[in-house]
Formats: C-alpha cells, sequence, structure tokens
C-alpha cells in the first residue's frame, strides 16, 4: 500500500522521469503485476522509467535496455534479447550468471557447508 501512494504521489506532478528503486520488493504477485501494468502505461504515455532491481525477470518484463551490474562494475548492456542472444541464455538470470560465474562452482561458503 505504501508502495501505491509513493507512485501515485510522484505522479501528480506528471513527471517526464520517473525514478523506481526496487519497488515490488516484498510485494504479492498480484500488486507486482499490478505495478509492472502501471510501469508499461507509463512508458507508453511517454514517461521515461528508471527502473533498479534484483529481479532480473521484472527487467526483461519491463525494460527497453538494461544494465547488469556485479560487485558494482557494468557487466553487460543492451535490449534483454540481445543479451540472452549474445551470452547464449534463455533468460537474464542465464546472462548474469553466464557473465560473472556466479552459480557456476559453489561459493566457498556453500562448499563449507557440506
Amino acid at each position: 500500500m505504501k508502495r501505491r501512494l509513493d507512485l501515485a504521489m510522484t505522479l501528480v506532478a506528471r513527471p517526464r522521469v520517473i525514478f523506481l528503486d526496487e519497488p515490488t520488493t516484498g510485494l504479492d504477485p498480484r500488486s507486482r503485476r499490478d505495478l509492472w501494468r502501471i510501469v508499461r502505461e507509463l512508458v507508453a504515455g511517454g514517461v521515461t522509467v528508471l527502473l533498479t532491481t534484483q529481479y532480473l525477470e521484472e527487467a526483461d518484463q519491463l525494460a527497453d535496455t538494461v544494465g547488469l551490474l556485479d560487485g558494482g562494475r557494468m557487466v553487460a548492456e543492451g535490449a534483454p534479447a540481445e543479451l540472452k542472444a549474445r551470452a547464449g541464455g534463455d533468460t537474464l538470470d542465464d546472462v548474469f550468471l553466464a557473465l560473472t560465474g556466479h552459480g557456476v562452482t559453489p561459493e566457498p561458503d556453500q562448499e563449507a557447508a557440506r
């Protein structure tokens, strides 16, 4: 509810650019989809939306251009379809893992847990 109110207050001024910092964190699936719909409507209406998210499915669904960061360093930038084609992945998660090597081998703390 607070996220919706924050977004509504932002939109009152009819901005041309809005920044959304992880707007769907903690939302239930229905609220998340509702927010996705609102973002799409804003973009269709000519608003530029800059979105930060750790949910790469969300970036794939909403973004025209994606920048993938790892440890504060940009490892890839481009359209989601372009990144998937370049890295040979079906999802942006696949792209991230291929480009960073994360998940390919167990992390040291995961290895110690075995």
